[in-house]
């Protein structure tokens, strides 16, 4: 498994407002250079776009605060994985949905600390999105 390292640091606080906007200004700024979805380009995917609109239906279902708290002070970094690595993620087939292609990417903050990236790609529409971004466990390699 390969690690990409992120300049970024994770977003500090642990109460929902503060970590809410921060994560909410950089999807704002994000927003402003896209006409209709939101997106990034992505450099494992050959610049393909990401949508990031998914993630945020995905994290307010989550009924525990602190989860959302902690998934969202990943957010900046999420961001910059997505945009610069070309690190091979680990990849899956949807169980669920055999049209639909799953993978893992797995980065580090500036202090540090793991954490995993999901994308889901729907292969008829050839779309990708978002759809979680958690602190993960495990030996750090670089």
């Amino acid at each position: 498994m390969q690690v990409y390292k992120t300049r970024a640091k994770k977003f500090h606080g642990t109460h929902f407002q503060i970590v809410h906007k921060q994560a909410l200004g950089l999807y704002t700024e994000i927003k402003k250079k896209s006409k209709r979805r939101t997106y990034i380009r992505s450099a494992y995917f050959e610049k393909d776009k990401i949508f990031l609109d998914l993630y945020w239906h995905h994290l307010f279902e989550k009924s525990n605060w602190r989860d959302r708290v902690r998934r969202m002070q990943y957010y900046g970094c999420a961001i910059e994985l997505l945009q610069n690595s070309h690190f091979k993620p680990n990849s899956t087939k949807n169980p669920n949905k055999p049209s639909e292609m799953l993978y893992r990417f797995y980065g580090v903050t500036a202090e540090n600390e793991l954490f995993c990236v999901q994308i889901k790609e729907n292969l008829k529409k050839k779309q990708k999105f978002l759809i979680s971004i958690f602190p993960a466990e495990g030996p750090i390699f670089y």
